[in-house]
């Protein structure tokens, strides 16, 4: 229990940062809840590995479309109205999918998954922009642990009662209650206060859209120990979305478990990506060494892989799948934490929003590649995640010797310059 204390005074005292983490689970609840019942009506309507791969590749590519311009937007107008509008779209949005009754209908699917994951869009680089708004100093490493971790047990439990509620209930109850949280969230999210800091100059700059998305693209590159952290999900997702894609088929044609194996292999994933950040904080809390422990997470996460593409045995493979994720997990908390600690308020919308592209364009390539490999039978299921593993492992590799050893080179001639700084401010203050 003291070791959850910390969290714990964070939620009691931060009203504003409760709020917000209180929307993030109901919406989150809502969007893992609602995933087994759109992959039961695609496979209801269709026995194309294809056609439910590219559910997955629509929801990264439209989310992708969107990023530039929604950055922009998350940077120009109120994030905390934007992150209200959103919700309750998303909520009027999964409620659509109702209309799907037949396979002639299968087309919508698709359209209103493009429309929800444009919404999340939006919400997605305005939330985290909005965080270090609300929270300071190691408040900011909890909040991000926090909301991490509650993803993950979402996920971890979503899934699992949306797989018992869709063959309980069928999916149209699954996409009301879907539905009805997101609109729920936007209560929690009204009610909070998020400030934004935006002078006159930024908001001259974001007068056009145009210019403003460009020099959020200027910023980002011109700024390296930027750069970095904002290119660790999209390295790492490049190869692990295909991994996570093909748990699905490794259920069905390894384990022959079905939605039970599912649920279970992504449960581990999900336990994972809980215990990955609390790790980091807890065994490898200096900053200055996460750029180049996010390799080693790379590194960690293709080994398990690759480990796993060889067995049959679920528990062994449920060990591997949770140790795979518990790297990506400390990955994702230790770029996010880097990222809003090193960017200015007036960039961070579109700092995240541009993280985001990259993350979703990868993963959507990701996912496409693999799922075309699989329906042309052009490697064995095995084959495949032997190749995305060691993809990922010499990816980690070289982010080790190239990136880390760069950021090891940044963090140097910072402390040169911290130790002048101090120097100077001694001169002044005792002159000889």
């Amino acid at each position: 229990m003291n070791k959850l204390a910390p969290y714990l005074t964070l939620l009691r005292n931060n009203h504003q940062f409760r709020r917000v983490w209180l929307s993030q689970i109901i919406s989150n609840f809502g969007d893992w809840f609602g995933v087994i019942a759109v992959f039961t009506i695609i496979l209801g309507y269709s026995d194309s590995e294809f056609l439910l791969g590219m559910v997955i590749v629509i929801k990264f590519i439209s989310f992708a479309a969107l990023s530039p311009f929604a950055g922009y937007v998350a940077d120009r107008f109120d994030r905390r109205m934007l992150m209200i509008v959103c919700d309750f779209g998303r909520g009027a949005v999964v409620l659509s999918f109702l209309f799907v009754r037949d396979p002639s209908m299968l087309w919508l699917v698709y359209l209103l998954t493009a429309m929800q994951m444009g919404f999340a869009a939006v919400f997605e680089p305005a939330k985290q922009a909005s965080i270090p708004n609300i929270t300071t100093g190691d408040d900011l490493v909890k909040a991000n642990i926090i909301s991490n971790l509650s993803w993950s047990v979402i996920f971890t439990t979503g899934m699992g009662i949306g797989g018992l509620a869709t063959a309980w209930l069928g999916t149209d109850a699954v996409f009301v209650i879907n539905g009805t949280g997101y609109i729920l969230s936007t209560w929690f999210i009204f009610r909070a206060t998020i400030p934004h800091e935006r002078n006159e100059e930024t908001m001259l700059s974001l007068r056009n859209p145009i210019r403003g998305i460009m020099d959020g693209y200027r910023f980002i590159f011109s700024n390296s120990h930027i750069l970095r952290p904002a290119l660790a999900k999209g390295t790492i997702t490049f190869f692990l979305g295909s991994l996570v894609y093909m748990l699905i088929l490794v259920s069905e044609e390894i384990l022959m478990m079905g939605s039970v194996g599912l649920g279970l292999l992504y449960a581990a994933r999900g336990s994972g990506t809980a215990v990955g950040p609390v790790v980091i904080r807890r065994y490898f809390s200096d900053e200055r060494n996460w750029v180049m422990m996010m390799g080693f997470a790379m590194i960690t996460a293709g080994s398990f892989y690759l480990i796993m593409g060889a067995l049959e045995v679920i528990w062994l493979m449920l060990i591997l799948v949770f140790v795979a994720h518990t790297a990506s997990g400390a990955n994702w908390v230790m770029s996010t934490v880097l990222l809003q600690k090193r960017s200015p308020d007036a960039f961070r919308g579109r700092i995240f929003s541009s993280e985001w592209l990259l993350f979703t364009m990868s993963h959507a390539f990701s996912v496409t590649c693999a799922s075309l490999i699989m329906e042309y039978d052009l490697l064995t299921l095995r084959q495949a995640i032997w190749l995305y593993s060691a993809g990922l492992v010499i990816a980690g590799s070289i982010w080790v010797v190239v990136v880390g050893r760069r950021e090891s080179r940044w963090n140097r001639l910072n402390k040169m310059q911290m130790l002048r700084r101090e120097r100077h401010r001694e001169q002044a203050v005792h002159p000889r």
